[in-house]
């Protein structure tokens, strides 16, 4: 059987998203003859954390363990509610104190790639030893944190390993870069870095085309797209709302602030008596200031439900009984590779996805391709305001479904199937 190193930052109880790719994936990778074995910081500094994650992590895994120093721990002593949001990719770039202003700038140009790399040197000593330890052949390294890559690099100089680069999102074109306030040299680092990194790596995987496009402009090495997904919904079926929820699971970050998509839903309501009655906007997550700002300002605070962070079974629930999924994006072109992991487990729900991002999004095509709702950009109000109120009336016959969702081929053992013929070597 195959073994492969698999190097992550995000591991249980680390709650969010970035965890659940490769927790999925060492789930399945046995099903493929390939044993996973983990490597993760034993002290890690969590934005969120989900105890019920624990019970997804298979059975007799092998999981290594080094300490990790995170200068995040020294940044609280001043800021302990703005660092752990700048930990988290909240980056509010209205109103910024003198404070957050200084602690970007520290974040983006004393810590490149970034505040995990003081990992780096000594992970590259301890896993050395577990290379020849368990006669591993190839490792995996799984950005962002991109810090994780340069481990990597090392290992494959120093121990004769292969070794894949999985991106889970861009690196230098993500959107916060720009909020970092970068020097002109520290640009030049992480573009340095990056480049090194995919041309070093003897296979790339990223999680959507559009950043496979931006990659094949920098190397020529193998890049493959191996989208996020979602797993088996198990435990008793749900009941569907009977109000006309409409849910967004998940953070709501500065930027994710579709103006047009509160005006449709304020007209609306005082358009449609039966609408007004029966509407509830419910937001799961971390919620940015602005973002609700807006919400009120449409008169949309007495319909809005504010859930706060629960576990992932609870989201799922959520997810399988809300009337309509809600999906935003940042409208900017840096975004439009952005493909959020929850958008495979709203698929899953089957339940109609109404989406709201930049022009040419991945997901719309993700979405369409699937029969799973409707994508819009921030301009289309008309079209967004006539999805609503068709869906609604759907809703109010209860004839609100998707009888011709196709969503088997983002199953997560589906995917890892995938990624088994992609560590095959000649």
């Amino acid at each position: 059987m195959q073994k492969v190193l698999i190097i992550t930052y995000y591991w249980p109880p680390a709650g969010g998203p970035g965890v659940q790719r490769w927790l999925k994936f060492v789930k399945y990778l046995r099903d493929f003859e390939i044993e996973p074995i983990v490597y993760i910081p034993e002290n890690p500094n969590y934005p969120i954390i989900d105890e019920s994650l624990l019970d997804g992590i298979p059975e007799g895994i092998k999981v290594y363990k080094k300490p990790i120093f995170e200068p995040y721990g020294f940044a609280r002593f001043f800021s302990k509610k703005k660092t752990k949001q700048i930990s988290a990719g909240i980056i509010n770039s209205k109103n910024q104190s003198s404070l957050e202003k200084l602690l970007l700038w520290i974040r983006g140009n004393l810590f490149i790639p970034d505040a995990r790399k003081f990992w780096i040197k000594p992970s590259v000593k301890f896993l050395g030893d577990v290379i020849e330890k368990e006669k591993i052949g190839t490792v995996i390294t799984t950005g962002p944190p991109h810090s994780l890559h340069l481990i990597g690099l090392e290992l494959k100089k120093r121990n004769k390993v292969r070794w894949i680069t999985d991106f889970r999102d861009p690196w230098t074109s993500i959107g916060y870069h720009k909020k970092l306030k970068l020097s002109v040299s520290s640009q030049a680092k992480h573009k340095q870095l990056e480049h090194l990194v995919l041309n070093e790596a003897d296979k790339i995987i990223v999680t959507s085309d559009s950043t496979q496009r931006e990659f094949s402009k920098i190397t020529q090495k193998p890049i493959t797209v191996i989208t996020n997904g979602y797993d088996t919904i198990e435990g008793n079926p749900v009941t569907l709302d009977n109000d006309f929820t409409i849910s967004h699971i998940g953070s709501l970050l500065t930027g994710r602030n579709p103006l047009n998509l509160w005006k449709a839903l304020s007209e609306l309501i005082y358009e449609v008596p039966d609408f007004k009655k029966s509407f509830k906007l419910q937001l799961a997550g971390v919620i940015s200031s602005d973002v609700l700002e807006s919400i009120y300002f449409y008169g949309l605070q007495p319909y809005t439900k504010l859930l706060g962070y629960f576990s992932h079974d609870k989201a799922v629930q959520y997810q399988r009984k809300s009337q309509v999924l809600l999906l935003i994006e940042i409208d900017s072109e840096e975004t439009q590779g952005i493909i959020p992991g929850k958008v495979f487990e709203y698929m899953a729900a089957k339940r109609p996805i109404l989406g709201v991002g930049p022009s040419n999004w991945d997901v719309g095509e993700i979405i369409a391709g699937s029969n799973t709702g409707k994508t819009f950009d921030y301009q289309q109000y008309n079209e967004m305001k006539s999805t609503l109120l068709e869906w609604f009336q759907d809703y109010k016959k209860k004839q609100l479904a998707l009888p011709f969702a196709e969503v088997e081929q983002y199953h997560r053992r589906e995917l890892t199937g995938k990624l088994s013929k992609y560590l095959a070597w000649e």
